[in-house]
């Protein structure tokens, strides 16, 4: 048991100097303000960075709930290789860590240890957002439709460009 409690707590030590670590430049910026009320409910993936807990998933939904205790709970879901792939889902929980604007969250899927969940964009009707973290090592594009118009994407993608993201590495997720 003590040598699982190591190899985690080394893993974790390596993520957070390899992966969380802000790249030189500037700094990223999220948005002024995020009223959580209206943040809550169900969000469609439309892009992602590749990483490896998204691995061979499509129709990818995230579902954002407030808990009594003031916390989120995250209900992640999506279905492997196809649309009509088995179903995978991931429950996490996430707390606002900026209540100033709201924008900044920590969530977790895995016990103790949190990561950075920082809105980056957002629609004046929270009809999309944008998600990265101070590396910008991982990005989400979401929608509260399983569709973006394309003239929309093209915008949020140029924005991203001028906030030092490399978006030829995003990756547009299937939806149904």
């Amino acid at each position: 048991m003590r040598r699982i409690i190591l190899v985690l707590l080394a893993m974790v030590a390596l993520f957070w100097l390899f992966g969380c670590r802000a790249k030189a430049g500037a700094p990223l910026a999220t948005v002024p303000k995020v009223e959580l009320t209206k943040y809550l409910g169900t969000w469609y993936e439309i892009a992602r960075y590749p990483n490896r807990f998204e691995r061979n998933c499509v129709g990818v939904t995230a579902t954002y709930t407030l808990q009594p205790n003031g916390r989120l709970r995250v209900d992640n879901r999506a279905r492997l290789h196809t649309l009509d792939g088995k179903p995978t889902q991931a429950i996490g929980t996430a707390y606002v860590a900026d209540p100033a604007s709201g924008a900044k969250l920590k969530v977790s899927f895995f016990g103790p240890f949190y990561a950075d969940y920082w809105i980056i964009a957002l629609g004046a009707d929270y009809d999309y957002a944008v998600v990265s973290e101070p590396s910008r090592a991982y990005l989400w594009i979401l929608s509260r439709t399983p569709t973006l118009p394309d003239a929309r994407y093209a915008e949020i993608v140029a924005a991203l460009r001028t906030q030092g993201f490399d978006t030829e590495k995003l990756v547009r997720t299937p939806q149904p």
